[in-house]
Order: C-alpha cells, then sequence, then structure tokens
C-alpha cells in the first residue's frame, strides 16, 4: 500500500487576490512576473539553504529599487520581447504535491532572465553584479502633472 498524500498544497503568493493569473507569466530572475509592476518575491532553492537565495533577491530588490531611485523611476516590470522564451515549468521538481501546483504557478523560461536557477553562484553573480536595465527590466515614471 502506498500513500501519496502530504496535504501540502503549494500556493501562488499565498493566493492574495490579484488581478493577474500569474500562470500566465513568466518569471523574472525566479523573482518578478513578466508584464507585472512592482511585484517581487522571494523563492528559495530545492537543493540547497532556502535562506541563501532570499538573501540574493533581498539584496537584488535593494539595487533595483536604488537605482529606480537614482533615475527618478517610480515603477518597473519584466517585458518579453520579440522572441519570447521557450515556455517550461517553473519548478523541475518530481514530487506529487509540486506538479500538481505548476499549473497555477508562472512559466519560465530557457534563456538567462527568465529562468529559474537552482545554483546559488550563478545567482550571486547575477544578482549582485548584473544589469539592472537589460532591455527586459522596463522602467517608467508617471508623467507630471502642471497645477
Amino acid at each position: 500500500m502506498n500513500v501519496t498524500a502530504t496535504g501540502l498544497k503549494l500556493q501562488v503568493l499565498w493566493e492574495v487576490d490579484f488581478e493577474v493569473d500569474f500562470s500566465k507569466t513568466f518569471s523574472y530572475k525566479g523573482i518578478m512576473y513578466s508584464g507585472v509592476h512592482n511585484l517581487a518575491s522571494a523563492f528559495g532553492y530545492t537543493n540547497a539553504s532556502w535562506t541563501l537565495r532570499a538573501d540574493l533577491t533581498a539584496e537584488y530588490i535593494c539595487r533595483l529599487l536604488s537605482h529606480m531611485d537614482q533615475t527618478g523611476q517610480t515603477k518597473c516590470k519584466p517585458k518579453i520581447g520579440a522572441i519570447a522564451p521557450t515556455l517550461t515549468p517553473w519548478l523541475a521538481f518530481r514530487l506529487g504535491y509540486v506538479t500538481r501546483a505548476m499549473a497555477s504557478f508562472p512559466k519560465q523560461g530557457d534563456v538567462a532572465s527568465w529562468n529559474v536557477h537552482q545554483n546559488y553562484m550563478l545567482d550571486r553573480l547575477a544578482f549582485r553584479f548584473g544589469t539592472l536595465d537589460d532591455q527586459i527590466m522596463r522602467f517608467s515614471k508617471p508623467p507630471r502633472f502642471k497645477v
């Protein structure tokens, strides 16, 4: 007899009621979501300490916010360009509760910024030293109104 039920149900962003269907988005660096302004989340490694990636994510977001402050931008969102990444599941993890939930999660792509690495050293280089204005991340600010 096999008992396969864990009772665990994975949720996208704690099932907060967003006006976004995350299953139709791509995950940018495993942190942000294509077409969604100013929203980031942390998801740790499945093959190493969870906090390693959570810390790198926090560092990246601090860099991003500093860049926006220095350039006067108030909005940022990753945008799929002319060449869309090839769609792949967000996690390649073969556990029942994970595979059942993947339909509701963002997708990842096969190119660097759209790929969710499970590699601390690759992420460390990209998050700490990679360019912020990479032609995928789009920055904007609202127009100034005269009073």
